[in-house]
């Protein structure tokens, strides 16, 4: 069976009887149109938490960290927390675009725009944290980078295990928008194409770069496209597993575990999917995409967030044997003091949310519900970020119990952390609103019409 064929009886990937001309219109139209209520009332929304989450870290920045839960016996918190978990929801957008891109799985097209913008927006998110977890995030420029200084040839902590989050993030989000970008320099022509208004027209006409769609642009495009794919593959992998590192370079017990950067990557995968799918649920019905993102896409999701959730469920497990096999005092206590000492209560969120919210998916009927699916995906969200705070906050009780802390978030924590998901909503909106939401030129490519010429000529030749 030729390759032709095998597409031609697959499950088609756009519905309702669309043609080629159907999907440029509805894709192009929430670009084009006036907002419609729902999309004005979630960007008033998440802009007036974003406001809020501005207004927090500039008093955060002006009076200092003490507004937080970090003090002298808690070195590391909610910044910590959430550095992390931003990072792992931003790969499930280079993993949806490069890797399956690779092994030629054609029903990513309608879902793969979307998630690179997640990845893009979530990366951003992350990386504010950091530096409000400095605390004088001016000061620390000069001591982090490599710079010619008046401190002579040595760079102070630059061998720090830190500084591969720099490097490695950095990089990922390079790469990341740079490919995002890349996917949308044939739509961005459409738009432009489309456009009346002047500026408009000038805008999409100066970022899709002369595009004309001729036969050299489309040989450089997936050239170019096909080499991005291989270079976002390994950062998918490398990216999650370098800030495992964080953890587990040190010695202390519950970190130091060659765990951690396998089930860092599978946590990153699973939470990234959960937030595809909180994420489109609501957007295709918005933007009337429901003939292209479609029950089929987000079956295909929900069975991968089955697939990593066990993985992330098993590997919790495996830490609980390693510890006990062991026969080590400290890292007995360490995984004991987690799920029974002062804060039990994160680590069975973390477990009911992570280990047994995607065992429902096991059903069809439950992968199928819209809205089965988009609970069970906030659910998951929800205990990926306490696995950060289980992996964080719970070790603030060591070797020295003098040394020994609680962590209490303060109102300053929960204001930052909420107010970085009206960050992300508000980019992810706009987004929406100014860009199309789906790859038109790859559904184009498979669609039935298309296909049939392609059938019709092979035959003829």
């Amino acid at each position: 069976m030729s390759n032709t064929e095998s597409l031609r009886e697959r499950r088609p990937l756009v519905t309702g009887g669309k043609t080629i001309h159907d999907i440029t219109v509805d894709i192009c139209a929430p670009a084009e149109r006036w907002g419609s209520k729902g999309w004005w009332l979630g960007l008033l929304t998440s802009k007036t938490i974003l406001l809020g989450y501005i207004v927090a870290w500039t008093f955060v920045l002006t009076i200092g960290t003490k507004l937080v839960g970090i003090n002298n016996r808690m070195d590391w918190g909610t910044f910590i927390v959430n550095f992390v978990f931003w990072v792992g929801i931003g790969h499930a957008g280079t993993l949806i675009s490069a890797i399956l891109f690779l092994f030629r799985q054609n029903w990513r097209t309608s879902i793969n725009r979307a998630a690179e913008a997640m990845t893009v927006f979530a990366v951003s998110c992350a990386g504010i944290f950091p530096m409000l977890h400095t605390g004088r995030p001016w000061l620390a420029i000069m001591w982090v980078f490599p710079y010619p200084n008046f401190r002579g040839p040595l760079w102070t902590n630059f061998r720090s295990p830190l500084m591969w989050d720099v490097f490695a993030v950095s990089t990922y989000a390079t790469v990341s928008c740079l490919f995002w970008y890349m996917g949308m320099i044939p739509d961005l022509a459409t738009l432009r194409d489309r456009a009346k208004h002047p500026v408009r027209k000038f805008m999409y006409g100066f970022f899709s770069l002369g595009w004309r769609g001729s036969m050299r642009h489309w040989v450089h495009y997936e050239t170019a496209y096909m080499i991005f794919a291989a270079l976002a593959t390994p950062l998918v992998l490398s990216v999650h597993t370098i800030v495992s590192f964080d953890f587990a370079v040190s010695i202390l017990p519950g970190w130091h575990t060659t765990i951690f950067p396998p089930y860092f990557v599978a946590g990153a995968i699973f939470s990234g999917f959960a937030m595809v799918v909180t994420l489109l649920v609501p957007a295709r019905k918005l933007f009337h995409l429901e003939n292209y993102i479609t029950i089929d896409h987000l079956e295909i999701m929900n069975k991968i967030i089955l697939l990593t959730g066990s993985i992330v469920g098993f590997s919790y497990i495996t830490e609980f044997f390693i510890a006990f096999y062991s026969g080590a005092p400290f890292e007995k206590f360490a995984f004991a003091n987690r799920a029974f000492g002062p804060f039990w209560w994160s680590y069975w969120i973390m477990m009911g949310c992570n280990l047994i919210t995607p065992q429902f998916f096991w059903f069809k009927a439950i992968r199928r519900s819209i809205t089965a699916m988009f609970i069970l995906s906030i659910f998951v969200n929800i205990g990926m970020w306490f696995e950060r705070y289980v992996i964080v906050v719970t070790l603030t009780r060591t070797f020295a119990m003098p040394q020994w802390g609680t962590y209490i978030m303060t109102f300053w924590d929960f204001a930052i952390l909420i107010g970085s998901f009206g960050q992300f909503m508000t980019l992810f909106l706009l987004f929406c609103r100014v860009l199309p939401v789906c790859n038109m030129a790859e559904m184009k490519a498979f669609h039935p019409d298309t296909l049939r010429q392609i059938r019709e000529s092979h035959d003829h030749d």
